[in-house]
């Protein structure tokens, strides 16, 4: 799965307790922060790289970089929103770098393959319509590849007993496929919220 871009952590000029507590607060509430504008804008900012929109979270850091007054904040803020950017926008090499210079350990190798991967299935708006075509192209071709593959395995559980026919092996590749996807992102969804909670006790 692409990386969640909360994992990346900004350093501020205020206690981790601050940052823990700015962490669990609605996007209403972070909106409506004054006396920590900056680090609660540049938050949003990155739970809306989390959602894969790269103009909102583009938003919320130039109001950071406005809101903020120390020049090491605002460095810390750009290059967040750089690697925020890079998420959003699906560019796995650049994600990598961003998060280097931010002084953190790059994503895994499986991580930022998943966002290649997701950068040839939804690209970003400004990749343009080919781009975008290309993509519904490349889905089609993995979701049948996912059905032939459910249905081969099932065909192959299926044949000490009486081989299935077709429709019904059909059926239950997709149901496998569907159970498959189900325990992988449940795994992934454990991994995200592990670091996470990493993320913000070290902030």
């Amino acid at each position: 799965m692409p990386p969640k871009q909360r994992q990346i952590r900004i350093e501020q000029r205020v206690g981790p307790d601050v940052m823990e507590q700015l962490q669990t607060r609605s996007n209403e509430q972070l909106e409506a922060e004054r006396k920590h504008r900056s680090v609660a804008f540049a938050i949003l900012g990155a739970r809306a790289a989390e959602r894969y929109d790269a103009d909102a979270a583009r938003g919320w850091f130039q109001k950071a970089m406005v809101a903020s007054t120390h020049p090491q904040e605002r460095l810390q803020i750009r290059r967040m929103a750089d690697a925020s950017l890079a998420l959003a926008e699906r560019r796995a090499g650049d994600l990598k770098v961003a998060v280097e210079k931010l002084g953190q350990e790059a994503p895994s190798a499986r991580a930022l393959f998943g966002l290649r991967v997701m950068g040839l299935i939804a690209p970003p708006k400004s990749m343009g319509i080919v781009a975008r075509l290309r993509g519904i192209l490349v889905a089609i071709v993995l979701i049948i590849v996912l059905i032939a593959l459910g249905t081969g395995i099932v065909e192959l559980i299926s044949l000490p007993f009486g081989r299935l026919g077709l429709p019904p092996a059909v059926l239950l590749g997709v149901i496998l496929d569907a159970a498959v996807l189900a325990i992988l992102a449940m795994f992934g969804r454990r991994r995200q919220r592990a670091a996470r909670a990493r993320s913000t006790g070290g902030s």
